[in-house]
């Protein structure tokens, strides 16, 4: 067997080296000392001191004609004014023109205290206004008596489950958990919703009564609650509708790969509220200002709305397939059609209570209740604002599925331990088939325990991708994978793709992928992104020359790998900017301008059978005999197996300049090498070239609204406010001002682009500062998502993002914001909701508060860090 060097690549300073010896990894772990502390971390330990003190004396005042925003940093030189009244610093590089005089605070942030992940005392969930107020830093703290102590317990544990939506639950909080659903199974006398008749459509009204209460609480076990005893109870009805009512609960009408989506403009909906209700479009403008959700502006309407006779209730699967319809209608007259669409379903709603002498729906108390056409706004506006996360539904699913199964049987109810067995066993099937409109015909008819035998990762149906966790020095990966074989590959600078394939004498082995996948003389193959877009249209030169890599003998494939922009001339790749500039849809092979390389780095499924379970290892050597390289079209990811720090830190340089972004660490061998899909995993940690220098990961955040330009940015966009995703509670928390990073000719593309998005009002599921000063001169839809890289970050009354992680510490009342953020570029890849969520932001804070504080009582700078 070769030695170890032997094992990582030849040559890994060429772009295109052998990737021989796939199989060979070091035997054992290299004991690493680090004596030998770099100076460049001291120096910059020196240089973050003189940005702070920068911050406070060197940021330029804002006078007519300047332009603050265009500069990509401090302007030296220059005393800024502090106004009598100016607050904390916020943190962010761009102020609004009129306001950009504020004070720097006097402290930096690393020298606060460090708050805990969990919440010292229990929050009750406040019932919210429809337009978000600012958090207060109101003092509430009474004394506790000994009996309280067992309900605040009882509460922390609640808001511990709210805040871990993001992720599964801990075995034991998830066994705590069921059994308090058994114990409101075993003591659960009427349903919320009376019965309606055996076999009949599950009305609309059902569903909505579950939506209301599922609003009225921000608890997580709450809210699986009262959809698993409503599931139940239409698998106890009419479990024919049981799959629209679970798509229906997660705000989707069918798979992310069907591309169907709805997410009509205010003022389309405003013109059909207006039109089925006889009301002016004035009247709904006005109200919808002074309301600010436009649910809330329909139920009004609907409750003062004359009819002649009572219109026929609303079903699930009516509304179902009315929503469908609004969103495939196309072409010519698209609009009117959807308005009439709207149109119908909004004069359905509320049957019982719509028309003169009808019961008015009181909007201000219970959020508008149970209202139908409250709700079917919401779901139009692709925003149903109730903390309802698809993994919280996913167990609830498996739960309803559960204990029906067992009542159908004449059984007890499953015991917690069979319970948790189920709900694992239906999120990994659904991880590996992300598709209910086959998951759901299959657990009714089969059952959940035989669910993973009728149901298998499959060509045609796109996996969520497997994510890296990032890291902020190669001695934390050093310390991830002590003593476990690992391996590096290329970062590579592209867009996220998987590729299906199934040749055409093994078409009839998979009949669904004809429903989902190109089909030509090779057989079937498409192209999906990491949201599960087909992408097929906008590569059909990959797609063209598929079989120029793919070898014989492989019958059926799913690939994980990056397009990345390839330079044919200098045989090298291109930023990912120059990708961006590809067309999107009906691009024609013979006039693309800027070809893509695939770099593959694992194989999902090969020849009829899932991968995903094997280890790394045994993937790679699979891909390797599955494909074979052609220069420019399609390669392998560049990789080396070596745990020896300076070689690790010699192949982080040259992925860096091969124009690549980093390096991906992975586990190689063992169970945990194994493919999670929609998981963000520590058996993948990636370490960009960027990190080393400060914080550990960029962040990809939505766009929400923006400032007029001044000086050489008139008549574009200056500066424009950024916000980070919180999934518990579906809305958008604001982040920062960013003004730095955009060319003249970016800005002039993106006030072309942002202009149509421009909307009149923050939407309801905004969070944000509502003091005057801090408004932006124009709000947008929430569409655009950037990459943006930062200093620091820090704590502001100013921005709301995670500042509910800090209720109750002393930094009560404010959210994070970064420090001189810098537009790096735009992820077309991502939606909005899969922008970087508010929960990893207090993760960076408190991880870089920790390590600032830990390098000032050593006295000196952590060096791995490098601060």
């Amino acid at each position: 067997m070769a030695d170890n060097k032997s094992a990582k690549q030849a040559t890994l300073g060429r772009f295109f080296g052998s990737n021989a010896n796939t199989n060979q990894a070091p035997k054992k772990q290299t004991t690493l000392a680090f004596g030998n502390k770099r100076q460049r971390a001291s120096s910059s330990g020196a240089a973050d001191d003189d940005v702070d003190v920068k911050q406070d004396t060197e940021e330029p005042k804002t006078e007519e004609g300047t332009d603050t925003a265009a500069t990509d940093g401090p302007v030296k030189g220059v005393k800024r004014e502090k106004s009598p009244d100016a607050e904390q610093s916020d943190g962010s590089d761009v102020q609004p023109v009129s306001k950009r005089r504020r004070k720097a605070s006097a402290l930096p942030a690393a020298e606060k205290q460090v708050p805990s992940p969990k919440k010292p005392e229990a929050t009750k969930p406040k019932v919210e206004s429809p337009s978000p107020n600012p958090a207060t830093n109101e003092d509430n703290s009474t004394e506790v008596t000994p009996s309280e102590t067992v309900t605040d317990e009882v509460n922390k544990e609640e808001e511990l489950l709210e805040s871990e939506e993001e992720e599964d639950l801990e075995p034991e909080l998830e066994m705590k958990s069921i059994e308090k659903f058994q114990a409101k199974l075993k003591g659960s006398g009427k349903d919320p919703y009376p019965d309606w008749k055996a076999g009949e459509p599950v009305p609309y009204a059902a569903l909505c009564t579950t939506f209301s209460l599922v609003e009225m609480t921000r608890k997580r076990l709450e809210i699986t609650d009262h959809c698993s005893l409503f599931l139940r109870q239409v698998l106890r009805l009419t479990p024919g509708d049981f799959l629209p009512t679970v798509q229906l609960m997660i705000n989707k009408l069918a798979a992310d790969y069907a591309g169907i989506e709805l997410g009509i403009g205010e003022s389309l909906i405003m013109k059909a509220i207006g039109e089925s209700t006889g009301r002016s479009l004035a009247i709904i403008k006005a109200d919808q200002k002074e309301i600010g959700d436009l649910g809330l502006v329909a139920a009004k309407s609907r409750g003062n709305q004359p009819t002649m006779f009572k219109p026929k209730p609303l079903t699930i699967r009516g509304v179902h397939e009315g929503l469908l319809a609004i969103a495939q209608v196309q072409g010519h007259g698209s609009q009117d059609k959807k308005i009439s669409g709207i149109k119908k379903l909004l004069s359905a709603a509320d049957a019982a209570t719509a028309g003169k002498g009808g019961k008015v729906v009181d909007i201000t108390k219970d959020k508008g209740g149970a209202s139908e056409a409250k709700f079917i706004i919401r779901f139009l506006e692709g925003k149903l604002r109730l903390g309802l996360a698809e993994k919280t539904v996913l167990v609830a699913v498996a739960r309803a599925v559960q204990t029906h199964e067992a009542e159908v049987n004449g059984e007890n109810i499953p015991s917690a331990e069979k319970m948790a067995a189920g709900e694992n066993i239906f999120k990994s099937v659904y991880s590996e088939l992300p598709a209910y409109e086959v998951i759901i015909p299959a657990i009714l008819e089969h059952g959940l325990f035989k669910l993973p035998e009728v149901c298998k990762l499959s060509p045609g149906v796109p996996l969520k991708p497997m994510l890296a966790k990032p890291t902020k020095s190669i001695t934390e990966v050093l310390d991830r994978f002590e003593g476990k074989e690992f391996t590096c590959e290329y970062k590579y600078d592209g867009e996220r793709a998987q590729i299906h394939f199934v040749s055409p004498d093994s078409i009839h082995q998979y009949p669904g992928a004809k429903n989902t996948l190109k089909k030509d003389s090779k057989g079937l193959c498409s192209i999906f992104s990491r949201n599960s877009e087909d992408l097929s249209k906008k590569y059909p030169d990959v797609l063209a020359k598929l079989d120029t890599w793919v070898k014989d003998d492989v019958k059926s494939f799913v690939l994980d790998c990056e397009t990345v922009a390839w330079d044919t001339v200098n045989k090298k790749v291109l930023p990912f900017q120059q990708l961006m500039t590809r067309k999107r849809k009906d691009v024609k092979a013979d006039e693309v301008t800027v070809k893509v390389c695939v770099f593959a780095f694992d194989l999902l499924f090969f020849n009829g059978e899932p991968c995903v379970k094997k280890s790394l290892r045994e993937r790679r050597r699979l891909m390797y005999e599955c494909f074979q390289p052609v220069e420019g079209e399609f390669q392998f990811a560049q990789y080396g197996n070596t745990n020896v720090l300076d070689e690790i830190q010699e192949m982080l340089d040259e992925s860096v300049k091969a124009s690549c972004e980093g390096l991906m660490v992975k586990m190689l061998d063992t169970d945990e090498s194994g493919y999670e899909p929609s998981k963000r995993s520590r058996n993948w940690l990636k370490v960009k070239k960027d990190y080393l220098a400060g914080v550990g990961d960029s962040l990809d955040l939505v766009v929400l609204g923006a400032y007029h330009g001044r000086g050489k940015r008139t008549s574009v966009f200056g500066a424009f406010l950024l916000a980070a995703y919180n999934p518990n509670k579906d809305t958008y928390e604001t982040i920062c001002n960013i003004g730095t990073g955009f060319s003249e000719v970016l800005l002039e593309e993106l006030h072309n682009t942002l202009s149509p998005l421009v909307i009149d009002r923050p939407k309801p599921f905004y969070t944000h500062s509502t003091v005057p000063k801090d408004q932006p001169d124009v709000w947008f839809e929430p569409r655009l998502v950037w990459e943006v890289k930062t200093a620091d970050l820090t704590l502001s009354p100013r921005y709301q993002a995670a500042a509910d992680e800090f209720q109750g510490t002393a930094d009560s009342g404010k959210g994070v914001s970064l420090r001189f953020p810098r537009y790096i570029k735009a992820r077309d890849d991502k939606k909005p909701d899969e922008a970087t969520t508010t929960r990893a932001v207090a993760e960076m804070y408190r991880k870089q508060e920790a390590v600032t504080k830990e390098s000032s009582s050593k006295g000196g700078v952590d060096d791995d860090f490098e601060y």
